[in-house]
């Protein structure tokens, strides 16, 4: 059997040209992946996690339009420092108590060969934010579509303003393979 990179894709165009593949989308969480990078100690360290659960869904309507959310149990964030890992769940950061999930709820796509233009709002704790980003797309097969991106985020943006002695970036990128397939 053929893996994803195998088979050649399709553009993302057609998919949402042709009615008859108008259908829900579940995203593939075991192939899916949410990753988070920054810079602390004045920009010296490089600090990547990957957050382990991470759910969603879409939908393409008849016209072509697409609608879905993606959504990131803060909690499961992992740096492989469990005490960096603690701190980032605590209130200084994402407060996963009490904002458990992080989400972004796409409005709408523009394709443009390869990539698409993805708009929506990024919420995470109690603020929401509109944001867009381009991200490649590519169709695999008739029931596979994958979109990878990288999102660059002020996170002071969301109330994430702990910054000890000013050594922590506040800007940050999550690094996005969403692959939904057909339900």
């Amino acid at each position: 059997m053929a893996t994803p990179e195998q088979i050649a894709p399709v553009p993302l165009q057609e998919l949402l040209a042709d009615p008859a593949l108008a259908t829900e989308w579940s995203l593939d969480s075991s192939r899916s992946t949410v990753s988070l990078h920054n810079r602390s100690i004045w920009g010296l360290a490089r600090v990547n996690g990957v957050f382990r659960q991470v759910t969603g869904g879409a939908a393409v309507s008849p016209t072509g339009e697409v609608t879905g959310a993606i959504t990131v149990a803060a909690a499961s964030i992992d740096t492989k420092n469990s005490r960096r890992d603690k701190h980032l769940r605590s209130a200084d950061f994402f407060d996963c108590d009490n904002y458990p999930d992080i989400t972004f709820t796409c409005e709408g796509i523009r394709p443009s060969g390869d990539v698409v233009s993805v708009s929506g709002i990024l919420s995470v704790r109690d603020r929401a934010r509109p944001m867009t980003f381009d991200a490649a797309a590519a169709v695999r097969g008739d029931c596979e579509v994958w979109l990878d991106a990288t999102v660059h985020i002020n996170r002071a943006d969301f109330g994430l303003t702990w910054n000890l002695m000013g050594l922590v970036a506040m800007n940050n990128s999550l690094t996005i393979r969403a692959v939904f397939t057909s339900r």
